[in-house]
């Protein structure tokens, strides 16, 4: 068994998700996780011995999204609202597409692919001052957010199916099909690359996202047609609750329809955050990582505890965006 198919099992094993958000708490912690061993050895011996923490980490944006108005636009970005081909024409500086759109409406419509961007050169800075703290905690953030942007719907307005009649496929494609299939998903990936240009980078996963909406869409309504809502839907105990989901029949079929979609995505996804975690330190000089902390800081341990307590006692805020 290779040490990734290892490292899967004890993911598989250990954080099966608890509600949908995103790619849910088992995507992006499995693409977290599975992104540490494609990084050089300079970097392997750092994150491997904090693989916990950025796998744990993984998912604290998506904590943050209720109660932070400014951090839900982080994670999507509407493309269908800006014309034809937006893809290939909005300002690639963020200050351009302000200048041109406003800021309201990029907050409004989501700044992922910028904030990549943002997140990437703040891991560099991380890097060159050596701060084990903050290159942890940025390359968890930077992680998710990289991830975000592999999935199609979230490249769309209509990012929940609401606008089409097909409410609640955002959890079936970026939930419902890992939890039931990435046991059988191929996450072998290559060492990850240097990326010469992320801006160019980020912007091709988003146009590539993009172009699978169609596909996302159009399979589910197909599909539809042949299920009765008590073949396509079933009842599954999780936790002390009793929810309505997806059945793994049409969860299944689902999967076929898109030729294995969901599996690519999440193998990008892998491949490209480690490749944003290589590149920036890369960027930064290529520091000497063997001497750092094998842990994270009492200091560090403390803020995750402020911060998650503070996110519990916050009220929640009604921001614009991707809510449901």
């Amino acid at each position: 068994m290779t040490r990734v198919a290892a490292a899967f099992l004890v993911v598989v094993l250990t954080l099966w998700p608890q509600r949908p958000q995103a790619w849910g708490f088992f995507g992006h912690r499995t693409i977290n996780r599975l992104a540490v061993y494609t990084l050089p050895p300079e970097l392997l011996g750092f994150y491997k011995s904090n693989i916990d923490y950025l796998t744990e980490n993984a998912t604290r944006p998506d904590s943050r999204r209720s109660v932070v108005p400014e951090e839900a636009p982080r994670h999507y970005i509407d493309l269908d609202v800006y014309g034809d081909s937006a893809a290939y024409k909005l300002p690639r500086n963020y200050a351009d597409a302000v200048a041109r759109y406003s800021l309201d409406t990029l907050q409004r419509h989501g700044i992922v692919p910028w904030h990549v961007v943002v997140m990437k050169n703040r891991l560099t800075e991380a890097f060159r001052s050596r701060n084990a703290d903050r290159i942890l905690s940025v390359s968890a953030d930077l992680g998710h957010y990289v991830a975000d942007a592999c999935v199609p719907l979230h490249t769309t307005h209509n990012y929940n199916g609401q606008l089409t009649g097909q409410r609640g496929i955002h959890g079936l494609w970026e939930s419902r099909l890992p939890e039931l299939l990435a046991s059988g998903y191929d996450f072998f990936t290559g060492p990850a690359p240097y990326i010469e240009r992320p801006t160019a980078a980020i912007w091709a996963t988003v146009t590539r996202s993009s172009n699978a909406v169609d596909s996302v869409l159009r399979f589910e309504k197909e599909l539809t047609t042949k299920f009765p809502d008590d073949k396509k839907y079933t009842f599954e105990q999780r936790g002390n609750a009793t929810v309505r989901t997806y059945s793994r029949e049409f969860s299944r079929e689902y999967h076929q329809r898109l030729s294995g979609q969901v599996e690519r995505q999440m193998r990008l996804a892998v491949r490209l955050v480690g490749a944003f975690w290589y590149t920036a330190w890369v960027d930064a000089g290529q520091p000497d990582l063997r001497n750092m902390p094998r842990t994270v800081s009492a200091e560090e341990q403390q803020r995750l505890a402020r911060e998650t307590e503070q996110l519990q006692q916050a009220p929640v805020t009604n921001a614009p965006g991707h809510a449901d």
